[in-house]
This record gives C-alpha cells, sequence and structure tokens, in this order.
C-alpha cells in the first residue's frame, strides 16, 4: 500500500520533489553536482522559489533538486572548480528573469498612475499661470520701491493693490495645483505611488507602521536582496568570461557548440547586461 502511494506521488509532484519525505527514495545521492536536475541558484545562493513563499509573488515549489549535500560540496570547492562549473551565471541568469519580470509590472503600474492628457494640460497651464503672476509680482515691487523714493505716494499705493491682487491669484494657482496634484490620476484620490523595489502600489497617506511592514515584508525584502545579489555578482564577475559549456553538460544553457560560448544576454568581458535600469 506504502509503495502504491509513493508511485502515485511521483506522478503529481515528480520524483525529484519527494527527497526527504520519509518512505521516499533518495535520489540525492544519485546526482552529481553539475547534474542538470540540480538547481545551481540553491547551490550559490538563494533559490528565487525560496524568497516568495507566502506572499502575492510565490513562484510554487522548485522545479529543481536542492540538495544540501550538493550545497555544501560547492561551498568547499576551490575557486577554480568553481570557475569551470560557472554556476554563478547560471545563478545570475536565474535573478535577471525575476528582476526582468518586476521591472515590466513596476513600469506597467506607474503608467497606470500617470496624469490623462487632459490633466497635464491643466497642470501646465497653472504652472504658466503661477510663473506670471511670481514676475508681476516682483515687477511690482521694484516698481513701489522707485516710487516710495521719488515721493510717487499715490501711485505706489496703487501698485500696491496690484500686487495683493496678484498674490490672491497666485495662492489660488497654487490651491488649485496642489488639487489637481493629489487627484489626477486612476487611484489620484487614494495617493499611491509603485515601490521601484517589488512593485507594490503604496499610500502617502500610510503612517510610519505601514511603511515599515511594507519594507519590512517578504516581498519586498526578498527583491531588494535579488537586487543587491545580481549587482554583486556582476560586479565579481566583470572580466572573466563564463566557461564553455556543451548541450550534453546543461539543459540549454548559456554556452553550447553552436552558441560560441556565450548566451545572448552576457555583455563583453564577462559582464552580463544590465536591462530595466534599476536595482
Amino acid at each position: 500500500m506504502a509503495a502504491e502511494q509513493r508511485k502515485l506521488l511521483e506522478q503529481l509532484m515528480g520524483a525529484d520533489q519527494l527527497i526527504g519525505i520519509p518512505g521516499a527514495p533518495s535520489r540525492n545521492a544519485q546526482l552529481s553536482i553539475t547534474d542538470p536536475k540540480v538547481c545551481r541558484s540553491y547551490l550559490v545562493g538563494t533559490c528565487p522559489h525560496d524568497l516568495f513563499t507566502n506572499t502575492k509573488q510565490d513562484l510554487g515549489p522548485c522545479p529543481k533538486v536542492h540538495s544540501e549535500g550538493l550545497k555544501t560540496e560547492y561551498e568547499t570547492a576551490s575557486a577554480a572548480e568553481k570557475a569551470k562549473w560557472g554556476f554563478d551565471y547560471d545563478y545570475m541568469r536565474d535573478m535577471q528573469k525575476y528582476i526582468d519580470d518586476c521591472d515590466r509590472r513596476i513600469e506597467s503600474a506607474q503608467r497606470r498612475l500617470e496624469k490623462t492628457p487632459d490633466e497635464i494640460r491643466q497642470t501646465n497651464n497653472l504652472l504658466k499661470q503661477i510663473s506670471d503672476l511670481t514676475k508681476t509680482i516682483n515687477t511690482g515691487l521694484l516698481e513701489v520701491s522707485v516710487l516710495g523714493e521719488t515721493g510717487s505716494v499715490a501711485q505706489a499705493l496703487n501698485e500696491l493693490h496690484k500686487i495683493r491682487t496678484a498674490k490672491h491669484q497666485k495662492e489660488t494657482c497654487e490651491r488649485d495645483l496642489k488639487n489637481l496634484q493629489d487627484t489626477s490620476g486612476p487611484s489620484g484620490h487614494q495617493k499611491l505611488q509603485v515601490c521601484d523595489v517589488c512593485g507594490a502600489y503604496l499610500s502617502r497617506l500610510d503612517n510610519d507602521r505601514r511603511l515599515a511592514d511594507h519594507f519590512f515584508g517578504k516581498m519586498h525584502m526578498g527583491y531588494s536582496d535579488m537586487r543587491k545579489g545580481w549587482k554583486k555578482l556582476n560586479e565579481e564577475l566583470k572580466g572573466r568570461p563564463p566557461p564553455v559549456r556543451h548541450h550534453d553538460e546543461d539543459d540549454g544553457g548559456w554556452g553550447g557548440r553552436s552558441g560560441g560560448g556565450r548566451g545572448p544576454r552576457y555583455g563583453g568581458g564577462g559582464g552580463y547586461k544590465k536591462r530595466g535600469g534599476r536595482w
């Protein structure tokens, strides 16, 4: 009966996912560190599938094997062996995929918060009126100073009246501009902005406690760590080209007989091309 249950689990989950379940076959012992079934992101650092569990960006279980024994083997390997394997490039490629996805969500969310053409026109008109009124006020103050020195009191008082009127108009325009900025866009009434690390919406009305909950939350910290890890690894690998990897040694990675030893997104000198412009 137990054997039938294990067989059913293998069909539903895949045999590789049963590792660690009592009674399941231990396949880790049969896998070498270069086996394509092994998760190289887990060996080098943190698998993205482990970063966002129980969040909106939960990636589900990793389809590859996470073996503590192989991770220890990688960590204790010499620098020459690590360079030969090139797993850090696989890790960068893995992180880059999820960073790119996050950047696309951020750009999409920001577009949804953009002002309409009419709101942009109103904003520009108010800005121009405020600028013109500011010039009128400054010019009037200089005129009052000159009239005062020449003793033209009546003219100076008349100019002061014009200045007070311009100041009142300017204050009205500034209030209108503030109201427009606070309410423009599909979600302006909520004063939303997009977090440029994880893509979540934030309200400018949130108190410090709610903001702290976001910035120290699992999803934000996950993307923050991933971006920092990518940037650090990219700096470390500059000037070091990835090793040539043949198809029989990998499952579609960046090397290969027909690939010239370079994937399409690795930059010259061993660097990994930056995309999205955010870290």
